[in-house]
């Protein structure tokens, strides 16, 4: 293992508490506990919400406009060209197909570095929400040729590599699935009092959201099914945690919900635990993170029969599928679940259970493999 030594290079890794900085976070810790030696390039901010583990080499970047809690890389430097060098990788672990990861790409090919890329994002997926529809098909051409130019690229559900090779990607896609801590997450984390500060009471469902408050999060869909579900008349008590640019727009579409903020660790745990359903309208993840911590918590999820969600949930045991954009699909899914506590109870302990096969070493440890498997080959071609 001592061997081993990863160049990671990624867009979000400090600056930004998303799924994807987590996720490498809790990567590079991983392969750090096993021996290998990781340096990773990434932007960073003028100060940092990730508590960030590793060795961090700073790429040039900055605020993208309209939405400056993202940075946009401005490529590889002359400088951290030179101190990539000096790390010398035996693979280069691209994450973002940005000009940073270009750039990446074509310093490990020039070496004969073996180059992997993770598939997080569905970039081109987003431009609608901005008004750039007109470019999806250009981004979408240039994200693949990106990914066929690696060695391997590692998705997380197998929903997103059968939409990738529908939409012709090479054939180098490889099933790279994430975890949950079902300690962390655990139904037993519930708590009457964090309830009945937000205004629920012992009968009341209460139905979250967690997630960053963003349109592409399909915000339009949460406001259409917890609107339609107030006008019913249906008891419940919405709770919406996290933060975001959109977070105003929301609040004031929807008066009657709580508003948490962003919340971390044993808090978290507790929103989610205390939580009766689970509700989540992005039709664009790639996994769903949040979904899993949901069901670990022993919540049923009311989500997208979309990509990364529909691996997550089975429709009818763990929750309920609805058409991706369908609020009135959504709200009579969860005044079915508002209505009837066996139900929920069924589906909650089923969805734990689902949740208990999604280990975080089982995953790093098969990255790791890969790792090893390509440097081992890129090591005996050199000597051939």
């Amino acid at each position: 293992m001592s061997g081993l030594r990863l160049a990671l290079i990624t867009s979000s890794y400090n600056h930004i508490a998303d799924g994807v900085a987590l996720t490498l976070n809790r990567l590079v810790a991983y392969l750090q506990r096993h021996g290998a030696q990781v340096l990773v390039a990434a932007p960073v901010g003028r100060s940092a919400a990730v508590d960030h583990v590793g060795e961090l080499a700073p790429a040039p970047s900055a605020p993208i406009p309209f939405r400056s809690e993202y940075r946009l890389a401005l490529g590889l430097t002359p400088a951290l060209r030179r101190r990539l060098e000096a790390f010398a990788p035996t693979v280069v672990h691209v994450a973002t197909p940005d000009l940073l990861g270009h750039q990446a790409l074509t310093f490990a090919r020039a070496r004969g570095i073996p180059v992997v890329a993770s598939y997080h994002t569905r970039y081109e997926a987003y431009l609608k929400d901005y008004g750039l529809a007109f470019l999806e098909d250009a981004v979408g051409k240039w994200i693949r040729r990106f990914y066929a130019a690696c060695d391997e690229v590692y998705v997380p559900s197998a929903s997103m590599a059968g939409h990738l090779r529908e939409a012709g990607f090479a054939d180098n896609v490889r099933l790279w699935p994430r975890g949950v801590d079902t300690d962390r997450f655990h139904p037993h984390k519930r708590d009457h009092r964090w309830r009945e500060a937000l205004g629920a009471g012992a009968a009341t469902p209460m139905i979250v959201y967690v997630g960053r408050l963003v349109r592409e999060k399909r915000l339009d869909t949460l406001i259409g099914a917890l609107s339609r579900l107030a006008r019913s008349g249906a008891p419940h008590r919405a709770v919406i945690v996290g933060d975001g640019p959109d977070r105003a727009a929301l609040e004031r579409a929807l008066p009657g919900a709580a508003f948490t903020g962003f919340l971390t660790g044993e808090t978290l745990a507790t929103a989610y635990a205390s939580a009766d359903i689970f509700l989540f309208p992005s039709d664009t993840e790639s996994f769903g993170n949040v979904t899993l911590e949901a069901m670990a918590s022993g919540l049923p999820a009311v989500v997208a029969d979309a990509t990364g969600s529909r691996c997550l949930v089975d429709h009818g045991l763990t929750g309920f599928l609805a058409a991706p954009g369908d609020g009135a699909a959504f709200a009579a899914a969860l005044a079915r679940l508002a209505a009837d506590s066996a139900l929920r109870a069924r589906m909650g302990a089923a969805a734990r259970q689902s949740s208990l096969a999604f280990s975080w070493d089982r995953t790093m440890a098969a990255i790791l493999q890969r790792y090893q498997a390509l440097a081992g080959h890129d090591r005996a071609l050199a000597v051939a």
